[in-house]
């Protein structure tokens, strides 16, 4: 029997809440790290020499480095998004394979490509593959491609410690397809994001090396393995990061976005997203600005429009919320105080 495309889509969360995955982590005795100063984590992989007998087996990758770089390859891309002119925000949504409904409220409320007047932007949706219904979500990938034209996805597994793949395929994606935009808002489904007050308020006039989003400052990785943070001295040695932006919001200039993607190729990625970004950054010599405080809120806040007409992000707001809260808050003849 076959589904109508409707009903195909609506089965899949029913299809992924399904999948219990367990990921065994095995340290890896082979791998050894050297620390060059200063403290950015200069580190690189040693191999044992080719040729000898009594020498030990090289080291593989630790199973919670990402793996990269690596000549992955777009199995869903939008090359052509660009071309028509450069726009002033590329927007990107990092969500997992078989998140429809959240796809489908960021397209309705703040992913709106419309929905800042006067202000072109590009909206993709980062995916990779599911890693137990890849082959069955495809079609219906496919097939939510084809309606939107808004997912780029590449062949690496879709799993927690590889959204530094995500990030890197995003800006693979700017640096060969949108070079010229002005700034890319790298962002996570789960948040409440008011554009028009960041374009209003933060990017005009345009910057050249910006990033900016809630900054962390003298912050390191968590060793503890009960956390879903935790960071090896294998994947990463050093006791600090250097600053960055938290990972559910954050801006970039346009500019940026080859760049970081130039250096991700000689820096070992971690399995920290957003601290990885700012490794880039530091790498590049680039800081990163401080915002105004609570405009990028990591933590949620209870809903009030004109509070909310003053933020940029606030965390933790789901797909049904977002429907529900949008309509209110872009009604345009409720009156705020200035901003």
């Amino acid at each position: 029997m076959k589904l109508h495309p409707s009903t195909r889509l609506l089965l899949v969360p029913v299809l992924v809440s399904l999948a219990l995955l367990g990921l065994r982590l095995h340290r890896s005795p082979n791998a050894t790290v050297t620390v060059t100063p200063p403290a950015l984590g200069g580190f690189r992989w040693h191999r044992a020499p080719p040729g000898n007998a009594t020498a030990k087996a090289a080291p593989t990758r630790h199973p919670l480095q990402p793996p990269y770089p690596h000549p992955y390859r777009f199995l869903l891309n939008e090359p052509q998004k660009c071309r028509d002119r450069p726009p002033f925000l590329v927007l990107l949504v990092a969500t997992e394979p078989g998140d429809t409904a959240g796809r489908d409220a960021v397209r309705r409320t703040w992913g709106d490509e419309a929905s800042v007047p006067g202000v072109s932007m590009v909206r993709l949706f980062l995916v990779g593959v599911h890693p137990v219904f890849g082959e069955e979500l495809r079609a219906v990938l496919e097939e939510e491609s084809q309606i939107h034209h808004d997912l780029i996805q590449q062949d690496f597994m879709d799993t927690y410690n590889n959204l530094t793949l995500k990030t890197l395929m995003g800006m693979e994606w700017v640096s060969k397809h949108c070079a010229n935009a002005s700034y890319v808002v790298k962002a996570d489904r789960d948040i409440f994001l008011n554009l028009k007050y960041l374009v209003r308020r933060f990017l005009l006039p345009k910057k050249r090396n910006f990033a900016t989003g809630h900054v962390y400052r003298n912050t390191g990785p968590l060793r503890n393995r009960a956390y879903k943070w935790f960071v090896p001295r294998e994947v990463y040695p050093n006791a600090t990061y250097p600053p960055y932006c938290g990972g559910p919001a954050y801006v970039i200039s346009g500019d940026l976005a080859p760049k970081i993607y130039g250096v991700a190729q000689r820096l070992p990625a971690i399995n920290m997203e957003d601290s990885y970004v700012g490794m880039c950054l530091h790498a590049l010599g680039v800081g990163v600005t401080d915002g105004p405080p609570g405009v990028f809120n990591m933590f949620r806040l209870e809903y009030e429009r004109c509070r909310f007409s003053r933020l940029v992000m606030v965390h933790h707001y789901q797909p049904r919320e977002l429907l529900r809260l949008w309509p209110h808050f872009r009604e345009e003849n409720g009156t705020c105080p200035q901003n």
